[in-house]
Order: C-alpha cells, then sequence, then structure tokens
C-alpha cells in the first residue's frame, strides 16, 4: 500500500505525522521536507536561537529515534518537483513516492525586495529557515549597524534581539505606523515605546528608496532623502503561501491552497494544513501564519483522512516575545470598531465590532490573555463597557 505522503517539513507536517500514529493508523507515512534538517520550531530562531539561549537540539521537534520508532520515514533534503494527480505519484530529484493520500504542508515564504533597490545585495538578509539565521548570525556583533526594513513583528522581533546584543538599529516602515496591517494604534503605541525605551530608532510613513552599495549593502536611502549607514539590513515585509506546487498540478488557489472545512483540496486525495493552505472563514478564506494553526489544521487532516469528518474550528491565537515583553493575542481583529484599553499587571486592548468581542492583545498580561481567549472560545457574550469597568477580568467568566 502506497499510505500516505506528506510534502513539507515543518511544524504541520510533524503534528500530522503523530497525530496519524496516535490514532493507531498503521500505513506508511512519508514526510518529504525541502530543509536539510528534521521538523523544528521556527518561532525561536528570530529570537532565542539567534540570541544563543536555545541550542539547535532544543529547537527540532522530535528526536531523531522518535521517526524511527513510530515507523514514520522522514526524508530531508528532499524537495519535490511535481504531483502526477492521476497516478497518485510526486516526484522529487533522484526519485518518485505513490501516495494513497497527500497532504500539502508547503509553508510560506518571505517576500523579498527586488533587485532594483537593492534586494540581492551581499549582507541582506530574510527571516524563516535555520538556514536564514545561521547565515546572519556572525552579523549580530555589538556596536554594528542594523537597518531593518518592515515595522511587522518579523522585523520588531529582530530589532529587539540586535538592540540586546548592543546593535545599532533603525527600523523602517513606510506605513504610518508599526503593526499597521495587523494591530491596533493602541498596540502599536505600546510596542514603539517599548522599543524606544531600548534605543531602537523606529521611522515611520517613510518608504523606502532602495538599499546602498555596491556588491554588500552599506545603507538604506529613503524616500525623503535621507539616507541610514547600515553594516547589513533585515527584510520583514510578510510572507507568501507556498502555492507553486499545488497550481502546476492544477489545485485551486485562492490566497493560499484552496481547502473545504475539512482542510480537502480541490482533488480529493489531497489535502493541505499550515501556512500554505485558506480555509472557509465567513465569506472570505482565511490563512493563518502561526504554531497553533499548523498544529490544529495538521491535526485535523491526519484525523479526516481517517474518516472522522471533522470541521477545522479555526482558535486564532498568537505571540511575539520583544525584550522583556510578551505580547500575547487572541482570536482575530479583523473589522473591528472599537478599542478597549485595560492597564492591570500589564496592559491590553480589547477589539470590538458592533458590541462583539473579536480579539485581545495582552502586553505583559497573562491573566487579560487567558480571559479573553475563554471569553473569544466561549463565544461568550461580553460589552465593551464591561470589560472596560470589570476590577477583576476572571468574573467576566461566570
Amino acid at each position: 500500500m502506497a499510505g500516505i505522503v506528506i510534502v513539507g517539513g515543518g511544524q504541520a507536517a510533524a503534528s500530522m505525522a503523530a497525530r496519524l500514529r496516535a490514532s493507531g493508523y498503521v500505513g506508511a507515512v512519508t514526510i518529504l521536507g525541502a530543509e536539510p534538517v528534521p521538523p523544528y520550531q521556527r518561532p525561536p530562531l528570530s529570537k532565542g536561537y539567534l540570541l544563543g539561549e536555545m541550542p539547535l537540539d532544543r529547537l527540532t521537534l522530535r528526536g531523531d529515534d522518535w521517526w524511527a520508532a513510530n515507523g514514520i520515514t522522514l526524508r530531508t533534503g528532499t524537495r519535490v518537483e511535481a504531483i502526477d494527480r492521476s497516478a497518485r505519484r510526486v516526484r522529487f530529484a533522484g526519485g518518485e513516492i505513490g501516495y494513497d493520500q497527500l497532504a500539502l504542508c508547503t509553508g510560506a515564504t518571505p517576500r523579498t525586495l527586488p533587485e532594483a533597490v537593492g534586494g540581492t545585495l551581499a549582507g541582506v538578509f530574510t527571516v524563516r529557515t535555520l538556514a536564514d539565521v545561521d547565515a546572519m548570525a556572525p552579523e549580530f556583533r555589538a556596536g554594528r549597524r542594523l537597518a531593518v526594513i518592515g515595522g511587522g513583528y518579523i522585523g520588531l522581533e529582530a530589532a529587539a534581539v540586535a538592540r540586546k546584543l548592543g546593535l545599532e538599529v533603525t527600523l523602517i516602515e513606510a506605513a504610518p505606523r508599526i503593526l499597521g496591517r495587523v494591530a491596533c494604534a493602541e498596540t502599536a503605541d505600546a510596542i514603539r515605546r517599548l522599543h524606544a525605551a531600548h534605543g531602537v530608532t523606529i521611522l515611520e510613513g517613510t518608504g523606502l528608496r532602495r538599499l546602498t552599495g555596491t556588491a554588500h549593502v552599506d545603507g538604506a536611502e529613503l524616500m525623503d532623502g535621507r539616507r541610514i549607514a547600515a553594516d547589513f539590513a533585515i527584510v520583514g515585509i510578510g510572507v507568501a503561501p507556498e502555492t507553486g506546487l499545488a497550481q502546476a498540478a492544477g489545485l485551486t488557489i485562492a490566497n493560499g491552497i484552496a481547502v473545504d472545512a475539512f482542510c480537502r483540496t480541490s482533488d480529493p486525495a489531497i489535502w493541505a494544513a499550515g501556512d500554505c493552505a485558506a480555509f472557509p472563514w465567513g465569506r472570505e478564506r482565511l490563512r493563518l501564519e502561526s504554531v497553533g494553526n499548523a498544529i490544529d489544521m495538521g491535526e485535523t487532516v491526519a484525523d479526516n483522512m481517517l474518516g472522522a469528518g471533522r470541521a477545522y474550528q479555526a482558535r486564532p491565537w498568537f505571540w511575539s516575545d520583544q525584550f522583556n515583553a510578551k505580547l500575547q493575542i487572541a482570536g482575530l481583529n479583523t473589522g473591528y470598531d472599537r478599542v478597549v484599553s485595560r492597564a492591570g499587571e500589564g496592559e491590553s486592548f480589547w477589539y470590538f465590532r458592533e458590541g462583539a468581542l473579536l480579539a485581545v492583545d495582552a502586553l505583559n498580561d497573562p491573566r487579560a490573555y487567558m480571559v479573553g481567549k475563554r471569553l473569544i472560545e466561549s463565544e461568550k457574550s461580553v460589552t465593551p463597557e464591561q470589560v472596560a469597568g470589570a476590577a477583576d477580568l476572571k468574573a467576566l467568566l461566570r
């Protein structure tokens, strides 16, 4: 029997394989991962790993012996080149393999700057893989100058690590403010204050004209004519879902690899999970780029491969570590029309739409995060006035 083949070697793939075995599946399970290393955690790459606080052996999701003990064939350094849907086979350099069911966990790829604005200069990095971080790590030496392009979470986390290691950091954000697409102005203000207190220079509403240098980057020229000196640069301007393989195979693409409520693609023998997969969310298709989503989708696919018929229920949660602060996020703030700010153990910002709670950002406030997450997941009705006036947030759960 051909069994189950999983393309991609990240969190979704590892969670799916583990769930298949835990659920009693005894057929062949093969993971084809493009990277030359076993599945590992990505969030610590730009934080603990880059700081030298988390060694490589703590990054990996499973020990080497676990894969063999569970009868899972893990093929690292194997980039799938094509899917033959009619023959149910996938092809890679040096071989091919058949499948009964196929899962695409191909993740996402960082957006890069074009060559015309210096994106291909030496010393320009993105943050996605272990190889990316290993390549930039030697640049992180005290006194060096870093230009960060992009004021999202990746850019801000890289800026925080660089400052902790004693670098001079300038962050350039073309939009009017940092975190413009993902957080309210109140959250952005709190994060900006945090970075300013630690010596990061943040330039907002300032577009990048180009990175300068001949062979190696030596600075940045801004749209307003200012020039910033830099020894290297990190580009954090978002990611794009990795859909090339699926598109070439004729699968439906819509904001990612389109799946139904059960995480099945337009081919009934092929599933998708993680950053690459776009699932139904109201009248739209949503992709979630988070560890929680990768785990939950991976496990949902495993269950449904085995006949569970279980619709995927997204429970969005995220986090970001910057300096001494942990930002925890529950829910999705899309379409909010009101924000309630609270001071507690730290700070929290509660998003509402037409009086209904959508999401909460909790900065060094785990109690607010816990309460908000439970309220959102239980769909418990709570008003902005109740959140603003509650002496004890836990009372809102009763």
